[in-house]
């Protein structure tokens, strides 16, 4: 049977998750869905790798991908420091200099180096690179929170540059950007403050090596919090860190999504994972160099049973360079909370004496008396007019500069391109092709005839602990109205997420006529919608996994797209939308085989993807109006009041010798 009136006849068993608009269902739904992607990602490390060798093949491609998904990758430029010292503290033993230099050209970092009051001429001691947490001084910028560890390195025989964080520092930039300012456009661009974060400390390990006081082949980088997840992405993306010493920094995807340790952290503790890496993959980079990973027992935002995870996959890592992993990594637990405790700085002191000078003796912190915050301070007066701190998240990481084809050959190879690379960096997180996970027989038809079918778009792996204990697959909903009389078109209507379902829109009603109508409610709409509030849950969860609801949106109409075609390929199949939601079906009519859509019209669209819909990376690729031009030379319909911002989907067209195909 080749027409929609099959599908009534598919259906033999009700599906459990049915729901009316504002039931628990949908969410229940997602939220399973994210548990067993983060466990079957996690379980993925080192999958393939039986030895060293087969890791250190793989180590290359890791640590490019790592480095993208920080917005990191190519490399940007090394660019003048333009370091200067703006004032030194002299201490009985040890003393300070207030620096300041420029990562990028007026990316100011500001920090302190402690060094020791004597030292032997021409002596180069080892350094360490001292990551800050959260820690608000206000003007003074954090590090001032964090000088007893300068102090302790300075006296023992060390170089410590302590530095600030981008949000807490003497020049206050934003590390939350999405629940707390809505800037769900970092997603879309690829912009991640722990990309600046780990920038800043490429290049403060570029100033300590220009140093003549340090040993440029004996530095180590430490943190805790912030600092702890700083001090991974520092260590894992340069190799010049020989000993690295994370304390409290990192969870695993089975907590931060699974346990909903996401909601307890800032952007800048996340990568956006375009390629839906264990998040272990992380840690990994950092072998075989020293590393100890350190926690408190009771830490609420670290939990332990991420950290004993953490701590066997990487055994396993450093197994296969030794018999005897712990001489490089080791874990240390000490009692109490998320804190700064005396007993986590001891044991980093001596992990660091270990392995940068050969010592292993107990150390111990005798108490030296804190210097006042604003003495500390790398611009004491005024801050630099000319800073890019504030604003960094427009620049660090490039937009796509798109060359619009010129010739109708030419739009062939740079439509394949395009499209080629959004699988690549936007779409790739939905983990199988959509035909594969289309089953006519999980269709559904309800009691009113027409009404209440559903679709599975996309399943979790049911080998998965979430999997086996509850059901973890993704629906797409829909409803049938047939046609008012003979004709065999059949439009595809994107709902919006709070519109209903039982009826079609008075903006759709318009376009389609008499034809038939099917409409759609992807996950998060329709009978199945979710309400997902600050701390946004759900749109920060689907980051981590390498996908987010929108890219999901776009799964589900084209697992739907790719259904009934497989059932009605008699009919003459249109798509709309309006708003994000007409971006959305225009995606996944682009992203479908050809024949499966004909005509495409969207309503009222955002010009930007900045306004949504939210894709990962996909400003790096191209916009809203050039990625309306891959329909091309399809039938497609642009209704909106601003013409002009729609001239390159149209130049496409033209292009593309599709001129009268585009209204």
């Amino acid at each position: 049977m080749t027409t929609l009136a099959a599908l009534a006849c598919l259906a033999v068993v009700p599906l459990t998750l049915q729901a009316a608009p504002g039931d628990d269902a949908g969410r229940q739904m997602i939220e399973n869905y994210m548990r067993s992607e983060a466990e079957r990602l996690d379980a993925q490390f080192l999958d393939g790798t039986e030895n060293k060798e087969d890791w250190e093949r793989r180590r290359p491609q890791l640590r490019e991908q790592y480095l993208e998904m920080l917005g990191l990758w190519p490399l940007p430029d090394r660019t003048p420091l333009e370091a200067k010292v703006t004032g030194t503290i002299e201490r009985d033993a040890f003393r300070v200099e207030k620096v300041h230099f420029q990562s990028r050209p007026r990316l100011y970092v500001t920090g302190n180096l402690y060094l020791p009051r004597e030292m032997k001429p021409g002596e180069r001691l080892p350094a360490v690179l001292y990551v800050c947490g959260h820690s608000g001084r206000g003007r003074d910028g954090n590090k001032t929170a964090f000088q007893h560890h300068g102090m302790w390195f300075a006296t023992h025989g060390y170089v410590c540059l302590v530095i600030d964080t981008l949000q807490l520092g003497e020049i206050a930039g934003i590390h939350h950007g999405t629940y707390r300012h809505d800037r769900w456009w970092w997603q879309a661009r690829g912009y991640t403050p722990a990309g600046v974060e780990c920038w800043n400390g490429i290049r403060a390990i570029d100033y300590l090596q220009g140093r003549p006081e340090v040993d440029g082949e004996r530095i180590a980088v430490t943190g805790i919090s912030g600092g702890g997840a700083a001090t991974f992405w520092i260590a894992a993306a340069d190799e010049r860190v020989k000993v690295a010493v994370p304390v409290s920094g990192m969870s695993d995807l089975e907590d931060y999504v699974g346990g909903k340790i996401v909601n307890g952290h800032c952007d800048c503790m996340f990568m956006i994972n375009t390629h839906s890496a264990p998040w272990t993959d992380i840690a990994g980079l950092v072998a075989p160099r020293p590393m100890l990973f350190e926690n408190s027992g009771h830490d609420g935002i670290f939990p332990m049973n991420s950290n004993d995870r953490i701590r066997a996959r990487l055994e396993s890592l450093y197994r296969l360079y030794t018999d005897k992993p712990a001489t490089l990594f080791d874990i240390g637990v000490t009692p109490g909370g998320h804190a700064d405790n005396p007993e986590l700085r001891l044991m980093a002191y001596r992990w660091i004496n270990r392995h940068l000078k050969g010592d292993n003796a107990p150390v111990t912190e005798p108490p030296l008396p804190p210097i006042d915050g604003k003495d500390l301070r790398a611009f004491p007066d005024e801050l630099p007019a000319d800073e890019l701190n504030t604003k960094i998240d427009e620049s660090f990481v490039p937009v796509a500069a798109v060359k619009l084809p010129t010739s109708a050959k030419e739009f062939d190879g740079w439509q394949a391109a395009t499209l080629s690379e959004l699988r690549r960096v936007s779409f790739a997180g939905h983990r199988r092709p959509v035909a594969e996970l289309v089953d006519p027989h999980r269709a559904f038809a309800g009691d009113k005839p027409g009404k209440g079918y559903w679709v599975t778009s996309e399943q979790a792996d049911p080998q998965s602990a979430a999997s086996s204990r509850r059901s973890a697959e993704v629906l797409c909903a829909w409803s049938y109205q047939p046609a008012n009389g003979k004709s065999k078109t059949i439009w595809m209507i994107v709902i919006e997420p709070d519109a209903s379902l039982d009826e079609t829109p008075d903006w759709a009603a318009k376009i389609v006529g008499d034809d038939g109508v099917l409409r759609v409610a992807p996950r998060g709409c329709g009978p199945l919608a979710w309400q997902d509030k600050p701390p946004f849950y759900i749109q920060r969860s689907m980051a981590l996994l390498g996908r987010t609801v929108d890219s999901g949106r776009v799964a589900d109409v084209l697992a739907l797209t790719e259904f009934t075609h497989y059932v009605a390929s008699d009919r003459v199949w249109k798509i709309a939308g309006r708003g994000r939601s007409g971006v959305i079906a225009a995606y996944a009519a682009a992203l479908a085989p050809q024949h499966c859509i004909d005509e495409i019209t969207v309503v009222d669209p955002p010009v930007s993807h900045r306004d949504g819909p939210i894709f990962l990376n996909v400003l790096r690729v191209v916009d809203v109006p050039q990625a309306l031009g891959l329909l091309a030379p399809r039938t497609l319909t642009i209704q909106s009041s601003d013409a002009e911002a729609f001239r390159p989907t149209q130049a496409i067209y033209e292009v593309a010798r599709a001129r009268v195909q585009i209204r």
